[in-house]
């Protein structure tokens, strides 16, 4: 796709004040660094303009102009994100939406809720538990990302396995094309047969094909009791294991995790949590079981911590208390923290089929022996999502920059013979573009550019990602 953007200049910085007042158009080097980077490695790709607009028509204007001029256009969120899905690659403009950070609206008689792009996660999770529902997907930056960037990333979280993903709770997007203009995609119906499914579209497409303004979400009951485990375990692989095996056995928790020793003891070193693990301990399982019935979850606790003593697991911690749950949750959400703080690291977000969990974990280690990395595991193993953080440490940066693409071409190629893919829930953006070949062929990749060439035929939606 034609690259050829135009370079801002003095003219267009008014007309973005004239749209938006000229507090808010940030063109000072300082401002436009702080934009340039998220939490992708170290990368930092500064956009020439920072605009922050706080309505739909603005967004429109400015869409409208940037259309017609041929300037790119990147939707920025809180920043976030693991694949550089918000940088700013070819300049332009860095469209941050966090001045759009209402919830208009709770419907508790549709179970619904109205939100716009710049709410954190978080703040809506805990708005509609107050009227007693429940938006499940919580990623673990849920405290600091934006909706508009899990609606961008169709972001999951731990709750996936038994609730789904973002996607599964959107039943209408409001858009502004990159031609500036606004359509609404769906219905806010639980059921919608009418055409093309735009709606699900637009989610997890990564601000590609447009800027999302407003989302209504399906909401739930939210579940009144859970009961939280953590299980060790001496073997990593055993560990994996047990994960399919719950699954056959009937449990299906509303949460399971994975974290291998050293992601545990990372967090440890880190943050100093004082959470002693035993020397023959290779690997851990967080579960958690919700429900209506204390009764009933008890009975499916005993049952699942029988089945994990065939497994050869250790002692098994119950925590009792909610600030004993809150304190586990607390270290397998730092884990990503405690690794980036560790050491310059990448983060692969494999996905295979959960019964294959086994195998990835087992190809992932003889990948860093052959390759001389050291590697940190954990993830949403039940549903077979395996976060594996390569870290450099002693690695020169030859082989730090040249040397990783082969053993990540490797592990991807497994990942997609195992039927599984190279990203769950972090995005392509801008860092695994390169591998999409692995996992689709020249007909499919012509499908997505011809689908992108309708939506913004002049290619200036966040440019530089995806394809």
């Amino acid at each position: 796709m034609n690259h050829d953007f135009k370079k801002l200049d003095q003219i267009d910085l008014d007309f973005f004040s004239e749209v938006i007042g000229k507090d808010h158009v940030m063109a000072d080097p300082s401002d436009r660094e702080r934009y340039g980077k998220d939490e992708t490695e170290d990368l930092l790709f500064p956009p020439e303009v920072v605009l922050r607009p706080r309505k739909t028509d603005e967004i429109s204007r400015i869409m409208g102009y940037c259309h017609e001029h041929s300037i790119p256009v990147t939707p920025i969120g809180a920043l976030t994100g693991l694949s550089g899905g918000a940088l700013s690659v070819y300049g332009g403009v860095g469209l941050s939406l966090e001045r759009m950070n209402s919830i208009i609206s709770i419907d508790e008689d549709n179970l619904q809720a109205t939100v716009e792009p710049g709410v954190i996660t978080q703040v809506f999770q805990e708005a509609v538990e107050k009227v007693g529902l429940y938006y499940p997907p919580d990623p673990a930056s849920r405290g600091s990302c934006f909706i508009g960037g899990n609606l961008a990333e169709n972001s999951g979280g731990p709750h996936a396995v038994k609730y789904g993903v973002t996607r599964d709770y959107v039943l209408n997007l409001e858009v502004v094309l990159p031609d500036g203009a606004v359509i609404w995609t769906g219905a806010n119906t639980l059921k919608n047969a009418t055409g093309y499914d735009l709606t699900h579209l637009m989610v997890g497409s990564e601000g590609t094909l447009g800027v999302i303004t407003k989302a209504v979400f399906k909401l739930i009951p939210r579940p009144r009791l859970n009961v939280l485990l953590l299980i060790p375990f001496r073997s990593a692989v055993n560990a994996c294991r047990a994960v399919s095996a719950t699954f056959k056995a009937g449990i299906i928790p509303s949460a399971m995790e994975f974290m291998e020793r050293d992601a545990l003891d990372l967090v440890n070193e880190t943050f100093q949590m004082g959470v002693e693990i035993p020397e023959d301990i290779e690997a851990h399982l967080l579960v958690e079981l919700d429900g209506a019935d204390l009764n009933v979850l008890m009975d499916q606790a005993a049952s699942l911590s029988t089945l994990m003593d065939s497994h050869d697991c250790g002692e098994i911690l119950f925590a009792e208390t909610e600030a004993q749950k809150d304190k586990l949750w607390s270290m397998r959400r730092k884990v990503g923290e405690a690794v980036k703080a560790a050491s310059i690291y990448k983060e692969e977000d494999t996905v295979v089929p959960r019964f294959q969990l086994p195998e990835l974990l087992q190809e992932v280690k003889r990948l860093g022996e052959a390759h001389g990395f050291r590697s940190v595991c954990y993830g949403h193993a039940g549903d077979g999502n395996l976060h594996v953080n390569i870290l450099k440490g002693d690695m020169s940066d030859e082989q730090w920059d040249h040397g990783l693409d082969t053993a990540i071409r490797d592990l991807f190629s497994f990942v997609h013979d195992l039927g599984g893919t190279i990203s769950g829930e972090h995005g392509i953006g801008f860092v695994q573009k390169d591998y999409m070949d692995i996992v689709f062929g020249e007909r499919q990749m012509d499908l997505m550019r011809a689908l992108k060439g309708v939506f913004d035929p002049k290619g200036i939606m966040n440019p530089g990602k995806v394809l």
